[in-house]
């Protein structure tokens, strides 16, 4: 059986909480406490970070292979797109995502307040510059579900914790992640802490 080392507050293992949910598997989640890790996270991951996936011999870190491996694992329902042109793209988007947006989340998780305040400009920008897709498609690919909507949910669906207001031109933006946080598995995937983050 897999077994997820997952952070209970940790956005980067919500996402691959969220994945596992979705495929609907067999798995364990390992509930570790960011302030006091246990060793064998410094062990199994040399950046001493959450989420690990261990699977027999295999240990993986980081939340976007964790999830590739876990999609190409278990195919249904495919995260990543099926076409190498669109599943290039977006592994390209995936990689921005992280450059410009979950950088900033990692200094909002760090809680230092000055450098919070920059980030929490940088990830509004971003954010809103997104907004207009979503007046016009279901979902960042288009109208299928994706590994996109998977990364960009945990950020979402902590704007309030981090003091993140979005205007009115947010609108499409928070309608569509409405229907991500609507998700049976996104839902099965929170855990107490992470449900209370958002009023």
């Amino acid at each position: 059986m897999m077994q997820l080392y997952s952070g209970t507050t940790c956005p980067f293992s919500h996402r691959c909480r969220f994945v596992l949910y979705e495929k609907g598997m067999d798995f364990q989640v390992i509930d570790v406490d960011l302030y006091n890790k246990p060793e064998d996270i410094a062990v199994m991951n040399p950046y001493n970070r959450v989420p690990v996936l261990a699977e027999r011999d295999l240990v993986l870190y980081e939340s976007n292979i964790i999830n590739e491996y876990i999609d190409e694992r278990f195919p249904h329902p495919q995260l990543m797109p099926a076409d190498p042109v669109m599943r290039a793209r977006a592994r390209l988007m995936l990689f921005n995502m992280e450059q410009e947006l979950f950088s900033q989340v990692e200094i909002m998780e760090a809680g230092k307040e000055k450098q919070m305040d920059k980030a929490r400009a940088n990830i509004i920008e971003r954010l809103l510059e997104f907004a207009p897709i979503f007046g016009k498609t279901r979902h960042m690919l288009g109208d299928e579900f994706s590994m996109l909507d998977v990364a960009i949910a945990p950020l979402l669906w902590r704007l309030d914790h981090y003091g993140i207001k979005l205007g009115k031109s947010a609108a499409p933006l928070m309608k569509y992640a409405e229907r991500i946080f609507s998700r049976p598995a996104f839902i099965e995937a929170l855990t107490p802490s992470e449900k209370v983050m958002r009023k």
